[in-house]
């Protein structure tokens, strides 16, 4: 499905960890993938998956916060028939049906402490019990996981076990955000616009220099994933068209006119400071046709500020 020559990016930040998780997939070692959401992990761990001796086994993904406690215990361990209400069969769970494959845990730091115990049991020894179950099974399976979240904080807090975290870090892996490899983003650009033509039956766009520039330079909280939804956004708008700056959203355009704040010159002559803020603040609700909450994005206050910065000059009175 996924191998490591089909990740786009040729950035040192991505080579290296490449290299890291090639060496890795040649083993049979628990791995931890760490990064921000979107940075691509589930896509690594199919690489490390379909680059190990288990290529050819099971591969299969719980996301630990998509359930209940209540769920999830059944849903990796499996559960014996009559052993809850509903239970009315008995269900092997994920890591018996991973068996000679491997398990991906995502967002791992989720995992309720109740199931983390019976979790690091399997990582030591390799057994499991089934919920209402008396009798342990063995299984093989390698672990794979991932989370957002800074674990050893949660280990402070209490949230998660520090013997399951040593035992899931035995090789980390740390993956860049997307602002850390800025270099990539064409090749990204032209992956995604190939992928939604051949999706979407429509004429790949082209970003302007002055489009690039702003992509290279945005911080891309969403990282992977933002920049892909921005690319299936832009190719069904504006099918074989030029991108200009005008045309991103307007969180892209919010960045450049804050980048270009620091280089304002104060005039020899000076300036009336409240005349200019009253200014600003006129521009940005005229740009967000009266939004306050995006007018005070905007001029990166507060919408409280605003309101108080409006009442200040008077605009309650004006609008």
């Amino acid at each position: 499905m996924n191998n490591f020559e089909a990740i786009i990016g040729q950035s040192p930040a991505l080579d290296s960890l490449i290299r890291s998780a090639k060496i890795v997939a040649a083993t049979d070692v628990t791995v931890l993938l760490k990064g921000d959401t979107g940075t691509g992990k589930e896509v690594f761990a199919h690489a490390i998956k379909n680059a190990s001796s288990r290529a050819k086994k099971e591969f299969l993904t719980l996301n630990c916060a998509a359930l209940p406690e209540s769920l999830i215990e059944s849903e990796l361990f499996g559960h014996k028939k009559g052993s809850f209400t509903g239970a009315t069969h008995s269900t092997q769970g994920l890591l018996q049906a991973a068996h000679g494959g491997t398990l991906f845990l995502d967002e791992i730091n989720s995992l309720p402490l109740s199931i983390q115990a019976k979790l690091l049991r399997f990582l030591d020894v390799g057994e499991c019990l089934a919920v209402g179950d008396v009798r342990p099974y063995k299984v093989n399976v390698r672990v794979i996981a991932a989370t957002n979240a800074n674990l050893m904080k949660l280990i402070e807090t209490g949230a998660f076990r520090s013997d399951l975290y040593f035992r899931l870090n035995v090789v980390p892996l740390e993956l860049p955000r997307l602002a850390d490899r800025s270099e990539d983003i064409e090749l990204l650009i032209a992956h995604f616009f190939a992928l939604f033509e051949k999706n979407h039956g429509t004429k790949s766009p082209k970003f302007s220099k002055a489009s690039l520039k702003i992509l290279k330079h945005y911080k891309w909280s969403g990282n992977i994933r933002e920049l892909r939804n921005l690319c299936e956004r832009l190719s069904i708008l504006f099918s074989n068209q030029v991108i200009e700056p005008e045309h991103l959203p307007l969180e892209f355009q919010d960045e450049t006119n804050r980048a270009e704040l620091p280089n304002f010159v104060l005039p020899s002559t000076g300036i009336k400071l409240d005349t200019l803020e009253a200014n600003l603040i006129h521009q940005a609700l005229d740009r967000t046709q009266g939004n306050r909450s995006k007018s005070a994005k905007l001029l990166g206050i507060t919408r409280d500020t605003l309101l108080y910065r409006m009442q200040k000059h008077g605009f309650f009175t004006s609008l």
